[in-house]
Parts: C-alpha cells; structure tokens; sequence
C-alpha cells in the first residue's frame, strides 16, 4: 500500500525566495520595507491583502519573492493553496508575520498532498523551507498524508488482511507489540465482527498493538483507542444503491484516523499507555452473509437482533468497546464513519461528537476550535434508548423509527462501553467532496488533530 513521504519541505533556507504572510491591516507596513520596486508593484496592482491574494514580486534575476493575503483567515488552511500556486521547483522561506507559523507549515503541507499512486502529479510542488522547531506540524501532516493514504487506497488493494497488517506494521515502526486475531479465535472473542465479515470471501480480522510511552510507568494513564476498519460496505443483504456505493472504500475512515492518531501519540512519546484496536472487514453479499432478522450473541453477552445489515459498523465497534471498556482506561474513544444521520445534521466538515462526560467533551471541542479541526456535540439522548428494543433480543442494531438516527447509534454503543469510562466517540465523514486550499478531494483526517492537542494538553501537562 501507498504511504507516501512528505516531500514539500527542505532544510536548507539557502536560496530559498521570500514568502510574506500579510493581512489587510499589515500592507502598509509592508510597502514601507519592500524596495522601491516592489513596493510600486504591490500598489500597481492594488494588493490588499485579501483572503487567498497572491502576488509573485519581481526581482533583479527574476523572482523576488511572493506575498500572500491572510485576510482574517487564523487557520492552517489559508496556506493550503501556495504549494500548487508558487512557480513549481521553487524553494520559499517565510517572513514573520501576524500568524501561526506552525499552522503555515501544517497548512503548505496539507496542501502539497496528491494520491499518486496511478497517475502522477501534474506539476511537481514548490517547497517550504522549515527548519527543526515545527517539528509538530510536519508530524501531524506525516500523519495527514498517512490517513489520507489510506482512505484513498482502492479496495481491491486494501481489504481487510492488509488493512490489519498495515496496522501491525505501524506498531513495530514505535517498538509495540501488536497482534491479529483470525479464524477461530475471532468467531469466540470477536463474534460481532466475524459476524459482519461473514459475507466476503476477504477474511476479518482484528488487529490489536500496545505501546507505552518511554516515561509512562505501569500506572500510567491508559488511553484506548477502536477504529471502525470496514475497507468496503455494501450494505450487506440491506444493499446500497449502487451511487452510494461509490466511496465506500472510505468506510474504513475511522480506524485510518485512528491510526493516525495513535501515530502522533507514538510520535510524540506521550507518558501514557495506549491500546488499539482496529476492526478489519468487508460488508459483502454471500450465501454466508448475516441476514436480516438474524440475532448475533456479542462478546459481552447481550444479543443483538439484525435489523439492517447496513447498519455493520457499530456491530464492528460493540465487541471492541466492550473488551476495551473493561480495562477501565482513563480515556476510550472510537472513530467511524457510521451514520448518514450525522452527515444530514452536520455536513460533510463537522464530524459529530458523541460523550458520556461533559468536561471531556467541553475541552475536547475548545481543542477542535483551538486547533482549526471542528467537532459539534450531539446528545446520547437517553429518551430514544428503547427506540432500541427488539422482541427476540436484548436490542436491535437499529432503531424502531427512522429519526435520530446518529443519536441512536451512539445510544447502541454507550451499551458496551461501562458508565465510569470517560468516553469520546466520533461519527465522521472522512472525505472531501471538493478540493479546497489545503483539502484536496479525497481521504481527509478529522478530529485527529482535536483529539491530539485534548491528549497532548492533559498528559504532557501532567510529566511536566
């Protein structure tokens, strides 16, 4: 499978053009250090320093360097578009200016990123020069790139096996100890997604690492982490129309960000312990194919009527939430891209929140405004629970009404998961429908950074 490394960024500021970052209240200022000449060509073409302006300034031998209008914009992505626009193979250095440079750093590498794997880049990009003190925003763009990487991987080429072996593999990269659960084994621990891969021909598989970080003791805060890792949905016996079938290779977004996730606290050597667990499968249609109206007993012991075949994920997350939950970790949390009802509510941009705690969510959704990577909370709204029962078992996979239906899925989950576990669970679309600055169209990483900069906050805080 493709991973690709960021290539956009040199170390060497040698040769490298001048890149102003200015906003509207900043041109003036900007006029009166430019030489003569570029300062008579800024006002020629009156620059203001609007929102995506961007002016190349000549120079004596050609380029003399460029500026770029912030407008009001603070985030990272109002530097997403220079990689594509700045003349290609050409090296930039940016001045200091009224923004973050780590976000501009995070932002121009956001914005070089191309899924490459079957047709080139049409133009190579121009780079950043950035020197070691960003060392934060590439990782978080390394782990962008990976993300994206793998939400854009064809199904055909990432199913269910290399999607666990993929996950393994990024253990081993940080010296964890990983592990994946098959065949018989799964049938017994994993019954609910042995269950959902029962249809395909492409074996399930659960895929499991532990890490610690190099300052964490035995009685380190424990964090747990459970991907939803369906690398393509049918929709089972209950099938899709065939245009809604179109990205579900993104199915697997969840466990993708996930990943990524643990990778930046791997990365940064969290004095946590972390636990991860990826549910890997396929939604497909056989005479094997669980059915609707079939009951499945999960690991926990409750028995779930099938309602809608369609509705696999959260059967893919209850087994996961259960054996997770029984840790008692300091914080669970799970991400998947589970419901159209979220999409309807939200968008395609805001992922839904889900929490059974409120300080976490409160600080968990300042981070996501801090950071630029949006969440909106909604309620696991205890009046819709019995929206859940079924006559034959202990709950449906589906809701009696056709209503509420990202509520009701959390509802379903918040089952498995024990009340004293501070827990974070996150309904998200993964994708960009267009390109943007800083967004191309494709795999997207959200809440990733969010749920980051919570972890980051509480436990670096803490070692120090």
């Amino acid at each position: 499978m493709l991973e690709q490394a960021i290539d956009c960024i040199v170390n060497q500021t040698g040769g490298a053009h001048p890149l102003w970052a200015i906003r509207p209240t900043g041109v003036a200022a900007l006029l009166e250090t430019l030489p003569p000449a570029q300062a008579a060509f800024l006002r020629g073409v009156g620059f203001k320093g609007a929102s995506g302006e961007l002016q190349i300034l000549p120079g004596t031998e050609g380029i003399g360097g460029a500026v770029l209008g912030l407008g009001e914009d603070q985030g990272p992505h109002a530097f997403g578009a220079l990689p594509l626009r700045l003349p290609e193979d050409t090296n930039w250095r940016l001045q200091s200016g009224d923004y973050d440079p780590d976000g501009a750093v995070l932002g121009f590498c956001l914005g070089a990123y191309r899924y490459t794997a079957f047709t080139p880049a049409t133009r190579s990009a121009s780079r950043l020069a950035s020197p070691e003190a960003h060392r934060q925003a590439l990782a978080e763009a390394a782990a962008t790139w990976m993300v994206r990487d793998l939400i854009n991987t064809p199904p055909n080429l990432l199913g269910p096996v290399e999607l666990a072996a993929f996950t393994a593999d990024l253990a081993q990269r940080y010296g964890a100890a990983a592990e994946i659960v098959e065949g018989e084994r799964l049938e017994t621990e994993y019954p609910t997604v042995a269950a959902v891969g029962r249809g395909s021909v492409r074996p399930a598989r659960v895929a499991t690492f532990r890490w610690q970080g190099s300052s964490a003791h035995a009685g380190a805060p424990l964090v747990s982490l459970c991907g939803k890792g369906v690398c393509f949905d049918t929709g089972g016996y209950d099938l899709k129309p065939s245009a809604a079938m179109l990205r579900m290779k993104k199915d697997m977004g969840g466990a993708a960000n996930i990943l990524g996730l643990a990778r930046l606290i791997m990365e940064a050597d969290l004095p946590v312990r972390l636990a991860v667990r990826v549910g890997c499968v396929e939604n497909s249609v056989s005479g094997s194919a669980m059915r609707p109206s079939d009951v499945i007993r999960t690991r926990s012991g409750f028995s779930v009527e099938v309602g809608n075949t369609d509705a696999e994920g959260r059967l893919v997350l209850c087994d996961l939430l259960a054996e997770a939950s029984a840790e008692a970790p300091s914080l669970l949390v799970d991400c998947a891209t589970l419901t159209g009802a979220a999409r309807v509510a939200l968008g395609p941009d805001l992922p839904a929140l889900f929490c059974n705690d409120d300080d976490t969510a409160s600080d968990l959704l300042r981070c996501g405004a801090t950071l630029h990577d949006p969440l909106w909370r909604l309620p696991l709204w205890g009046g819709y629970d019995d929206w859940l029962k079924s006559s034959v078992a202990d709950m449906n996979n589906v809701s009696s009404r056709p209503l509420a239906g990202a509520i009701t899925a959390g509802l379903f989950l918040q089952r498995f998961v024990r009340p004293a576990v501070p827990w974070i669970h996150i309904d998200l679309y993964a994708w960009n429908d267009q390109a943007r600055p800083g967004r191309p169209e494709g795999g997207e990483a959200q809440g990733m950074r969010a749920l980051f900069g919570l972890l980051n906050e509480r436990h670096v805080k803490t070692a120090d």
